[in-house]
């Protein structure tokens, strides 16, 4: 039996994140902490719900075990539903064979019986590596009044940055007229956000067409896109003008953390009409200690400081021993910082353990030529021994 829904999210989380490096080795880059009590997929989740969207697939593929522990059965995000609700889509074996997902668009045809079952008009195409927050309903109310076959979410960028992103170049009434997957020369400063709403008819047409081609990518912005462009149809750009980040690097990923102790920048993780749901656990308070320094911090509950901490995120069950120095540093969850050592401009793993005078990391002040500067990284579950160094630009994967 079909339950009818009006719209059907999916959720492409099945990226390998190669440019965080030790961080998603074994690890899904949407299931990476973000801001001492979240990751990265709690943002998308929480859009849907609070969007009223509570039909989401979620396309998982590389080191998942984490993700879909996380995820569960979708009770924190109240997409628990008895008619819809969360489900995690791996890719699975047909009468036709096995098959890995071959690219965004794929992975969708691969899963279009999932999406039949809800028979929708609309589908809303996410990623699950953003960090931002977004009324999904509005911009599919504008796909609506367009009578558009897609709606793509922009975003304007600087020039300077452009060439970084899929462009697109639009007429007045905001339709669509060219787009260019990382074009040399921007024609416009409009990117994509990797955020899609089609009209669902029209997308499983251009998706079995794609398949039966056999040819390209099977990518919605190098193949999907293009495609409907080039048939004349009603494509639409809807502008976003809140706070986005692409978190596909360890420059981006510690940029957002420090975002969040920035006063000006508008992403309010404490509104109580758009609230960002996590699965963490119950941990008592977090202990600050009568010998322990904290500035313009983020401490999550369950962490215990007795040492140095400025500008820095703490995640739950995070533990800084006296006479420690943590500055302009994320630590995930778990970790152990101990007595004397110093992490600067870093990012520490979950459940890493930095031994006494030990130091990750450095201030980019001290480094004589700033191009050798970049934040130090520690993969997860990483023991670095009492007195070594790691130096700027050093990604550690192994015990030190």
């Amino acid at each position: 039996m079909k339950i009818k829904k009006k719209c059907v999210a999916m959720l492409l989380a099945g990226g390998q994140g190669s440019r965080l490096y030790a961080l998603t080795q074994k690890v899904a880059k949407p299931a990476i902490p973000y801001g001492g009590k979240n990751r990265f997929i709690d943002f998308p989740l929480s859009n849907c719900i609070n969007s009223g969207i509570d039909t989401v697939g979620v396309l998982t593929q590389y080191q998942p075990l984490v993700l879909n522990e996380y995820i569960g059965n979708g009770q924190p995000w109240d997409l628990d539903k008895m008619h819809g609700g969360v489900h995690v889509l791996p890719p699975y074996q047909t009468a036709a064979g096995a098959s890995w997902y071959e690219g965004t668009a794929n992975a969708i045809y691969q899963n279009m019986a999932f999406i039949e079952r809800y028979d929708p008009e609309y589908v809303i195409v996410l990623g699950g590596d953003h960090i931002y927050k977004m009324d999904y309903s509005k911009m599919l109310e504008y796909h609506i009044q367009n009578e558009a076959d897609s709606t793509i979410a922009v975003i304007d960028v600087p020039r300077s940055e452009a060439s970084r992103f899929g462009i697109m170049t639009c007429d007045e009434e905001g339709r669509v007229v060219d787009f260019t997957e990382k074009p040399k020369e921007p024609k416009s400063t409009l990117a994509s956000m990797g955020i899609y709403v089609f009209t669902w008819e029209k997308l499983k047409k251009y998706l079995i067409e794609n398949e039966n081609a056999n040819t390209g990518s099977k990518d919605f912005g190098k193949d999907i896109i293009p495609a409907m462009l080039e048939n004349n149809e009603r494509l639409f750009a809807y502008e976003f003008e809140g706070y986005w980040k692409d978190v596909g690097t360890l420059d981006s990923l510690w940029e957002a953390n420090m975002d969040l102790l920035s006063p000006s920048v508008p992403l309010n993780l404490y509104d109580p009409n758009w609230k960002v749901y996590s699965r963490h656990n119950n941990m008592p308070p977090q202990h600050i200690g009568e010998n322990a320094h904290v500035e313009n911090s983020m401490i999550t509950e369950g962490s215990m400081v007795d040492g140095i901490v400025d500008f820095s995120i703490i995640s739950s069950g995070v533990t800084i021993e006296e006479g420690a120095s943590v500055k302009y540093s994320i630590i995930m969850p778990g970790a152990v910082i101990k007595k004397n050592a110093v992490v600067e401009y870093a990012i520490i793993g979950e459940n890493c353990v930095v031994e006494s005078d030990a130091v990750i990391g450095m201030n980019p002040e001290s480094v004589p030529n700033r191009e050798d500067w970049g934040i130090a990284v520690l993969g997860h579950n990483i023991t670095v021994s009492s007195g070594k160094r790691v130096l700027p630009k050093e990604i550690i994967s192994e015990n030190l």
